[in-house]
């Protein structure tokens, strides 16, 4: 049990009961009855400098998305017809001309979204203003990305090393009072969460919310969780993904074979902290999509499924690319044929705005449809 609360980020400061019962219980639950909805983003943190790789190698990794997401994106239709769509986070501190293009084209496809994401260390508000305006700026001059209507770029925020809102100090970040500066910029969402770090995982999970500002780092410790039909108050909406702990693939093998009060005995060396990554590391299973339906954020009979993945790193990639991406895919949309569900591949940008729809009180399929058709 001790070992338990030393490795479960954020077991610590709620207690094990009360973390457990977070994780492994859904406020949601159980869906209502009739036809329900999963909605899947996934939101990579894509780094193609990442260790500090030559231009020409990290040309090469946007250029592989550039080729392989374009198959992927339409061989994985979800239930509506309409091909996968990826979101890509990049770092605004890294940007270059010729490593976003290539994924800029995927946007102006229709195929994929570009979004925010930074590393920043000690960073002034001012520096802080200065570089996501200026990366925004680049999408919509130099790669001709513009949301419908037009405006001011709204975006999604991913903050680099876990730290959103200084929560692990300056080395990391260095601005309180972030949520409230990033709404003022025009993010619609954060999707950092969860982060599985002890000092920036907040033990209000499973739950779309939006946080209210404070001058102490981590506002977004606790929240107002959204309800349909209702708008609830607070600076910024967080979009988090889902978060638990899970037996692995091995574990539930010998529970089969030695019975469940025999495989006990092992479990305390089969469980994981599941984060909703998609890596190499951590490879797609039914059980998995199980656990993350079983308690991922709901809306209603609507189920968000955040997803997330370091896509630029090889480790990564060769998996992905080469039959992971459709492996999830087909994962999800088996079990939601399973259950009479319906199934959305969709950006985060998109996620949001179903999100929205379903705040609202209307039908969130014909709010983004409506948006595809302008």
């Amino acid at each position: 049990m001790r070992r338990l609360k030393e490795t479960l980020p954020g077991v610590g400061h709620v207690g094990l009961a009360k973390w457990l019962f977070r994780c492994l219980w859904n406020p949601s639950w159980p869906l209502p009855r009739g036809r329900s909805r999963v909605w899947v983003a996934i939101g990579d943190h894509f780094e193609p400098l990442w260790r500090h790789v030559p231009m020409s190698a990290a040309v090469a990794r946007s250029m592989l998305w550039r080729r392989e997401w374009e198959r992927i994106a339409e061989a994985c239709p979800d239930s509506t017809g309409r091909p996968a769509r990826y979101t890509f986070f990049y770092p605004v501190e890294k940007y270059h001309f010729e490593l976003v293009e290539p994924l800029a084209e995927l946007c102006r496809m229709g195929l994929a979204d570009l979004e925010v994401h930074i590393h920043h260390q000690y960073l002034t508000r001012e520096g802080f203003i200065a570089a996501i305006q200026n990366y925004l700026t680049a999408l919509v001059r130099d790669h001709g990305l513009q949301r419908p209507g037009g405006g001011p770029r709204q975006f999604g925020f991913i903050h680099g090393d876990w730290s959103l809102d200084n929560s692990r100090g300056g080395e990391f970040c260095g601005i309180n009072e972030e949520l409230r500066l990033l709404a003022e910029l025009g993010c619609y969402a954060d999707f950092t969460m969860p982060s599985g770090e002890p000092d920036s995982q907040t033990s209000f999970v499973n739950r779309i919310y939006r946080a209210t500002d404070t001058p102490l780092p981590k506002s977004y410790e606790t929240g107002r969780a959204l309800r349909p039909g209702s708008k609830v108050p607070g600076d910024l909406l967080l979009i988090p993904g889902p978060f638990g702990p899970r037996a692995t693939d091995a574990w539930l093998q010998r529970r089969n074979q030695l019975g469940l009060l025999r495989a006990l005995t092992f479990l305390h060396t089969e469980l994981r902290l599941d984060t909703g990554d998609l890596a190499s590391y951590d490879l797609l299973s039914r059980h998995r999509v199980r656990r993350w339906f079983a308690v991922a954020p709901r809306l209603g009979n609507n189920l968000f499924l955040k997803l997330f993945t370091h896509g630029a790193q090889e480790r990564h990639s060769d998996v992905l690319l080469t039959g992971g991406l459709e492996k999830l895919y087909s994962l999800v949309a088996a079990e939601c044929a399973e259950r009479g569900w319906d199934f959305h591949f969709v950006s985060t940008w998109e996620m949001y705005r179903a999100v929205c729809a379903i705040e609202a009180g209307v039908d969130p399929v014909a709010s983004i449809q409506g948006e595809e058709s302008h």
